[in-house]
């Protein structure tokens, strides 16, 4: 059977007569109050781990096989948040989804000491209906950008749709290009960042790239610069926490304004924004592609130099530092 791992109490080792079992099937009792759907859009969304790597619902078991938990509790369970009238930048909406643009300083759900007047809240008031399967805590919350990074997010309005996304998005089927204002201008124009992340070993709050972390991949180019400071494309194509942020920091251009990977100094958020957002859309099929104008406190010759910005070159070579 799958059995408790002393190392974590969401962690279990995988043997006798539970080998060849679905992990969904096997998963469903230990879970109490998670719908099977609820669960297997969380292993969709890389909350549930096989052998430290994203999985599916219907992977088969192998003996000596590891399974790590990290289901949040708004996933589990919670009050409903309360619907509040609040202003939203749509950029676009069907009866299947909307796509979003956050301003920095918006939290996406909430949490400890945000209760009220998260995105979730003013989502409730806006849409008539909207998916349960995050939980009674993120409804229609497919993916989550930081309280502090503006720019594009998605939401489902339908468990359906809800289930498909996240899909997409655990399989990195979807596109997300980010734009970061970093201190110092990178020596290579464009390259590419390879650098496993995981929990940093002193200071645990903090993630960075480590020897034994997630494989974890980000391309870069500089778009612009100005003195100390460059605009830089990147485009994520692993979803580790704090992904860009940290590569950027092993880079040695950590984003402006972070507090928690370079410095805050004089800014009042760090500077990181959701350009770009390209998904295949559940209920067509059809590639659709989002972009959210990069915001007024980025500074003028970055807002000026981006429409200017020709396209990508169609292959990045690997940046040394």
């Amino acid at each position: 059977m799958l059995k408790r791992c002393m190392l974590h109490e969401n962690d279990w080792i995988c043997e006798g007569r539970d080998v060849g079992e679905r992990l969904d099937k096997f998963l469903m009792p230990k879970l109490v109050g998670l719908s099977r759907v609820k669960l297997q859009v969380a292993i969709h969304e890389g909350l549930v781990m096989l052998n430290g790597h994203a999985t599916k619902p219907s992977q088969q078991l192998h003996a000596g096989d590891q399974i790590t938990v990290r289901i949040p509790d708004p996933i589990v369970g919670g009050e409903s948040p309360d619907a509040e009238a609040m202003a939203l930048d749509i950029l676009y909406e069907d009866e299947s989804l909307l796509v979003v643009n956050k301003p920095a300083g918006l939290v996406v759900h909430p949490g400890a000491g945000n209760s009220h007047g998260t995105l979730v809240n003013a989502l409730l008031h806006h849409c008539k209906s909207i998916s349960g399967v995050g939980g009674p805590g993120r409804p229609g919350i497919v993916h989550r950008l930081d309280k502090e990074t503006s720019g594009c997010i998605v939401v489902a309005k339908s468990d359906t749709i809800h289930s498909a996304l996240a899909a997409q998005f655990a399989s990195r089927l979807t596109e997300k290009a980010y734009l970061a204002l970093v201190v110092g201008v990178p020596r290579m124009p464009h390259g590419t960042i390879d650098g496993a992340i995981g929990r940093h070993p002193i200071h645990r709050q903090k993630m960075a790239v480590v020897e034994r972390g997630r494989a974890s991949l980000t391309t870069y180019r500089v778009l612009a610069s100005e003195g100390t400071q460059a605009l830089v494309e990147c485009h994520p194509k692993t979803g580790r926490t704090h992904q860009i942020r940290v590569h950027l920091k092993h880079l040695g251009h950590p984003v402006v304004g972070d507090p928690v990977y370079g410095r805050r100094g004089a800014f009042s958020r760090h500077f990181l924004h959701a350009w770009k957002l390209a998904f295949s859309h559940p209920a067509t099929n059809a590639k659709v592609s989002f972009t959210a104008p990069l915001p007024p406190d980025f500074p003028e010759w970055a807002r000026v130099a981006l429409p200017a910005i020709k396209p990508p070159p169609t292959r990045f070579r690997a940046a040394r530092q």
